[in-house]
């Protein structure tokens, strides 16, 4: 009988990996790994997704995507009426808020990034390795011992999902925990509806956007912000959020 881990870890991203080309608009990618207790996930946070839809939608196969939601786009188009999307917006922030789960965010400056080196590693890698690397330290810091974990990220492509499973294989042999990290990845469709991937795709834009703009109103980040993994003295800075370079 596998061991399996009290804990299971959603993934997503806001802003492409790329640095050909950089939109100078949302210069940043970032990664954004969300930790579920299994039992509270299954208990409290994924029912919770389930009643959101079916007050707003009437049933539960939308996928709730952060993009459309904000470009009031596909299903989400009833949201161009104020009336609709005022509830919509604010029972879509009290979800967030009463979702239980701990918050690893890596944000890679992708024009510093591309600055500082003659031969820029990718920003996806270089975030996932940051992030993995502080959900390693979180769960171990809750006694975590010996039980593999799931990490769960949305397929891209096939190129993209084959570099992402290597590096993630890399990355878990060899770190700056100087531990194997006991992980295992898994890359679902968006189309598979889970509950956890759609919550972590509302988590990263609003970080990225914090980033740029720091002095902007961001009520998102607001709300997110509670969320982040924190140093005993609560900083959540190097602790739930690496910024790099």
């Amino acid at each position: 009988m596998p061991s399996f881990d009290d804990y299971i870890v959603f993934v997503d991203e806001s802003g492409d990996h790329g640095l050909a080309s950089i939109d100078p608009n949302y210069p940043v990618f970032v990664l954004a790994f969300c930790i579920f207790h299994k039992q509270t996930y299954a208990r409290q946070s994924a029912p919770a997704v389930l009643e959101f839809k079916f007050k707003h939608f009437g049933h539960d196969q939308v996928v709730l995507h952060e993009h459309e939601i904000r470009k009031n786009k596909g299903p989400f188009l009833f949201l161009r009426d104020a009336t609709k999307r005022d509830p919509f917006m604010a029972d879509l922030d009290t979800l967030v808020a009463d979702a239980d789960f701990t918050l690893v965010a890596s944000a890679i400056n992708k024009v510093e990034h591309r600055a500082r080196y003659a031969e820029p590693r990718n920003p996806y890698h270089v975030a996932m390795g940051f992030g993995l690397e502080r959900v390693f330290k979180e769960l171990q810091g809750r006694g975590c011992a010996g039980g593999k974990t799931h990490i769960l990220f949305e397929r891209r492509g096939p190129k993209e999902d084959a570099e992402v499973e290597l590096e993630f294989r890399r990355i878990c042999a060899a770190n700056a925990t100087g531990k194997v990290l006991p992980f295992e990845p898994i890359l679902s469709h968006k189309t598979c509806n889970s509950s956890g991937l759609q919550l972590a795709d509302l988590i990263a834009r609003p970080i990225g956007r914090k980033i740029i703009n720091p002095t902007q109103p961001n009520r998102a980040y607001d709300i997110i912000q509670t969320k982040f993994r924190r140093s005993p003295e609560g900083v959540a800075k190097g602790w739930g959020l690496k910024v790099f370079p």
